[in-house]
């Protein structure tokens, strides 16, 4: 069954590649100048030429009739085919017939065809061929009427029965007009096909319509037409085509450099209309698909397969390659300014691969240097690929500054490129970090910090990067060539990648600020108190030699609770609010085991209270098992990291990055 179904959606997107190659010829096709070639040939006195609008109206019908097949359905879109093949087949086996006629009309001879050897090799081929066609057509149509497509053989007959060969030629056109009879028959029967085919879609299609809307439409002829594929083996075909013409015509082997300049023209010249450059986006949509699958599998195995993310699917590639493209007209280029232009934006569009892939492998490798995992060939590919992406941006911006002139394009990727560095950078430096605390055996005094300072250190330079970008771009504006969609573009990049990133830095930093000023605010528990508590870090499970008491009586490092308070300003364990207090302000009763009583003065609605929110019995909601657990599931310890290096610390990053 698995076999069928991928048989069908082969000849689902097989069968439609031509109704897109008919729609980019006739796209291609100028009738005005077709006709002003006619006129200067000797073809201008023929009647078939004389009716300019004729061509007009059969140039629409070309679309119309291209646009039934690409969405007829598979099962009627087969048939045709089938018929369009048995048409064929009897054109071919008339043409046998014909080929045989002329040649025993050029030998002469009118007797038996078995007194003559080259006669009876000529009959055997004729006799051969035509029979292979029969078959073939009662095989295509499923009919065991095979006479039905025997009247190409009658000459054949006619030969071995001795009648004349002037006789012949007659008889030769009489099945020629009797096969032609046939094929009318045959249409005017079926005359009512399409009619009935169109009121069936109409009527589905406004049921589909009625009852789900149009997007539900227009999303169930996406599925079922796979528009996607059917663009990307389209596309590819066309791209085989040009290659192919190239090298047919050429005899002496070609360098290098003339390779890449005959990539970028082939790939210039197969998209010239709207139908090809749809089939580059979406090409480029599945190659960058391929890319980010490969960069996955390298780094997590067949595992990185079971949480597939939809942002890293080769979209945001593809949708960027057609809006540079719809931005700069390139289709309305000539060939080698088309070629010059696809070039940077290519450029751009690996540089946004390059971005895919870091998103791909940051919380990767952030992940690997947290948990301890001692496999050296996960840490190899992990820190390989980081290589990888640090050196080839840098390499890519550098190239790009020695062959191109300076210009906003080439900007924007030398920034994204030298962006793409800086990360990889910051999260190589951080994962460093998380070994060498590995190394030590023992946590890090002010590890925190040390992650937020170099987390907000290449923000504030990638942050720094997309304002030189707009400064560049806005001086390009007011004194070069203004644009609507340059203007867009620059207010879009101005509004993610510096307000955002402006805005979002500024409230992580309010945040932290906060953070710290809760827990000077919050007393320190002396060593009386801790040996009386007794008990480990609810958050990071370790021994406490220092501590800071909440409001609700709860021991907790200073560094972990601060860490708790950048996500949210409540308890861990009870999840009652702290709010800022004075330092001076004691806990009542310090001496006494804080961990094992209600502060003083707390009246007993209170203290149930606390225990539905989430506290722990008296009798022994401190003790530390490592299973305490709130309404939002179990305490993280400081160990445990997110897959972002923002979270892998327990601290959002200085600036968080904005969507690219």
């Amino acid at each position: 069954m698995a076999v069928k179904d991928r048989v069908e959606a082969v000849l689902n997107v097989g069968l439609r590649v031509p109704s897109i190659m008919l729609l980019d010829v006739l796209y291609r096709w100028d009738v005005s100048s077709f006709f002003q070639k006619i006129q200067r040939s000797s073809l201008s006195n023929n009647p078939l030429f004389q009716y300019k609008y004729l061509a007009l109206y059969l140039h629409y019908v070309g679309y119309i009739l291209s646009l039934v097949l690409l969405t007829l359905p598979r099962q009627h879109l087969v048939k045709l085919y089938l018929y369009v093949l048995t048409a064929l087949l009897l054109f071919a086996g008339h043409q046998v017939s014909r080929d045989y006629v002329r040649s025993e009309l050029e030998s002469g001879y009118e007797g038996p065809v078995y007194l003559e050897p080259l006669s009876m090799n000529r009959f055997t081929t004729a006799l051969i061929g035509q029979l292979v066609v029969c078959t073939l057509c009662s095989c295509v149509m499923q009919t065991k009427r095979i006479w039905l497509f025997s009247a190409h053989l009658l000459p054949l007959v006619a030969r071995l029965c001795l009648v004349p060969l002037e006789t012949i030629v007659f008889i030769n056109k009489f099945s020629m007009i009797f096969t032609g009879l046939e094929v009318i028959y045959f249409l005017a029967s079926n005359l009512l096909v399409p009619y009935n085919l169109a009121k069936t879609a109409y009527r589905e299609l406004a049921q589909v319509v009625e009852v789900y809307g149009l997007l539900a439409l227009g999303m169930s002829l996406w599925n079922q037409l796979v528009l996607p594929v059917l663009f990307m083996c389209f596309w590819l075909l066309l791209f085989a085509l040009q290659i192919y013409s190239y090298f047919s015509t050429r005899d002496q082997p070609t360098s290098r450099e003339r390779l890449l300049f005959l990539f970028l023209t082939s790939i210039a010249e197969c998209c010239s209309t709207p139908y090809s450059l749809l089939g580059l986006v979406f090409t480029v949509s599945f190659i960058a698909l391929g890319v980010l699958t490969l960069c996955k599998f390298y780094l997590q195995g067949y595992r990185a397969f079971m949480n597939d993310n939809t942002m890293h699917r080769g979209m945001t590639e593809g949708i960027t390659l057609l809006i540079l493209a719809v931005q700069t007209g390139l289709i309305e280029l000539q060939v080698i300014h088309r070629a010059f232009l696809l070039s940077i934006i290519l450029f751009i569009v690996v540089a946004s691969i390059l971005q895919s892939m870091l998103e791909i492998a940051d919380p990767i490798v952030l992940a690997l240097g947290a948990s301890r995992d001692k496999s050296l060939w996960k840490h190899f590919r992990a820190v390989s690929l980081c290589l990888f992406l640090l050196i080839f941006p840098a390499y890519m911006a550098y190239m790009i500054c020695q062959f191109f002139h300076m210009d906003f394009w080439l900007l924007i990727i030398i920034s994204s490129s030298i962006l793409t560095s800086l990360q990889v950078l910051g999260t190589l430096l951080i994962y460093i970090l998380f070994m060498v605390e590995e190394f030590r055996k023992a946590p890090v005094e002010n590890m925190d910090e040390v992650i937020y300072c170099v987390n907000g250190t290449y923000r504030l330079l990638e942050f720094l990067v997309a304002v030189c970008v707009v400064c560049y771009g806005v001086s390009e504006t007011v004194f070069g060539e203004w644009s609507v969609m340059g203007s867009t573009i620059i207010l879009v990049h101005s509004y993610y990648n510096v307000w955002l990133r402006a805005q979002l830095g500024w409230q992580s930093f309010l945040l932290r600020r906060d953070a710290v000023n809760k827990i000077k605010s919050l007393p320190t528990a002396s060593n009386t108190q801790l040996e009386q508590y007794n008990d480990i870090c609810a958050i990071c499970y370790q021994d406490m030699n220092s501590a800071v008491i909440t409001p609700c009586s709860h021991f907790f490092h200073a560094g972990c609770l601060k860490k708790w308070l950048y996500v949210q300003e409540t308890c861990p364990l009870c999840h009652s609010q702290l709010k800022s207090q004075s330092p001076t302000t004691a806990v009542p009763n310090q001496d006494a085991p804080a961990a094992n009583q209600s502060p003083a003065g707390q009246d007993e609605a209170t203290a149930n209270k606390n225990q539905k929110d989430g506290a722990l019995p008296d009798d022994g909601k401190e003790k530390g098992t490592g299973e305490q657990e709130g309404d939002n599931g179990p305490v993280m310890s400081a160990g445990e990291t997110s897959s972002s290096s923002s979270s892998s610390s327990g601290v959002p990053s200085g600036v968080p990055s904005a969507p690219h």
